[in-house]
């Protein structure tokens, strides 16, 4: 299944309006100034097809990913109560350490759950900020199920990756800094995990530039998303074994979902081949580390430049939280 981005074409209720992106940017400016906007002339030639590649540096965000915008517009809008309480959330990592930071700046408690094996970097990273870690399931879905117990055990407040309009319109920061910035992008490519990127690309396309198309890229090994994408009803998957830690879910969420089938131009996905050359090509290139889920739309934009020819196109470095390990072996090439 195909579907073709309209902001005029009759669809579900949109999770988000676009002066609800307004309110978070207000509530995150303080804190997250306008991230580079950057062209490099060697990654136009990598991409080839006359694309000319505007790399969007969310890896310069507070915690190196985009997740910092989102967690700051989420706690910032938290009731005082809900503060009081404390909050928890589910997390491969960037999510959580968005979480964690945004709790030290605002002095809300945060517990933070993560599967077992969890990149141990990252690991550090949430407790350097102040959070409680609970190590606890085999994967990201798991973990989501033990932080939903303690919000009910405990009385804490969820911050879902996902699930949360006030999360998705931080992630739409971003798209609004990049139109701002560059408005005459024909193309936008964003990676896709739970999907508050992508909606709030959308979101912003539709009020901004109507027409212009935001396509998506997943992993190949966690593809519940582009399979449930294309059958047009949720496909739940039976694995998320990327090293693109912040692809790996095994399911769609049911305020992102609509808005991906109706909105995007299309979902391709990535081996974990394709991925660990993107992020080869993104350090020789631009000199700047990514991970895995941080290069994807890069990895999708190599797909689908024969289609984007001549065009400006805008992609999204979402996360610079590789770990030492990961990006040996990415270096070594050992990862296929």
């Amino acid at each position: 299944m195909r579907m073709e981005a309209s902001s005029a074409a009759p669809g579900p209720a949109w999770p988000i309006s676009f002066e609800e992106v307004l309110s978070a940017r207000a509530r995150i400016r303080p804190h997250i100034p306008p991230t580079p906007l950057r062209r490099y002339a060697p990654l136009d030639e990598a991409v080839a097809h006359g694309v000319a590649v505007w790399v969007k540096h969310e890896n310069h965000c507070p915690t190196n990913s985009f997740k910092a915008r989102n967690a700051l517009s989420a706690m910032a809008a938290l009731s005082a109560l809900e503060g009081k309480r404390g909050v928890v959330a589910a997390t491969r990592g960037n999510h959580g350490l968005g979480v964690a930071w945004a709790g030290s700046l605002l002095g809300i408690r945060a517990t933070i759950c993560v599967p077992h094996g969890n990149n141990p970097e990252k690991n550090a990273g949430m407790r350097g900020y102040g959070a409680t870690l609970v190590e606890d399931g085999r994967d990201y879905d798991e973990s989501l199920e033990v932080a939903q117990r303690l919000v009910r055990e405990r009385g804490l407040t969820m911050l879902h990756s996902t699930n949360d309009p006030r999360v998705i319109a931080g992630a739409a920061t971003l798209t609004l800094e990049m139109l701002e910035e560059k408005p005459d992008l024909e193309a936008i490519v964003v990676s896709v995990g739970g999907g508050s990127q992508a909606v709030g690309a959308l979101t912003v396309v539709r009020e901004l530039k109507p027409g212009t198309p935001v396509f998506a890229v997943g992993a190949e090994k966690a593809s519940a998303q582009r399979d449930s994408w294309r059958a047009g009803h949720p496909v739940a998957g039976a694995s998320a074994d990327t090293f693109a830690n912040g692809l790996a879910t095994r399911s769609v969420y049911a305020l992102t979902f609509p808005a991906l089938r109706h909105g995007l131009a299309d979902f391709v996905t990535a081996t974990e081949g394709e991925i660990a050359e993107a992020v080869r090509i993104l350090l020789a290139t631009t000199h700047n580390l990514s991970e895995g889920a941080g290069a994807a739309s890069l990895a999708g934009l190599r797909q689908l430049a024969p289609r984007l020819s001549g065009k400006k196109v805008g992609i999204v470095l979402s996360g610079g939280n590789i770990d030492t390990g990961t990006l040996a072996r990415v270096l070594r090439r050992e990862i296929s």
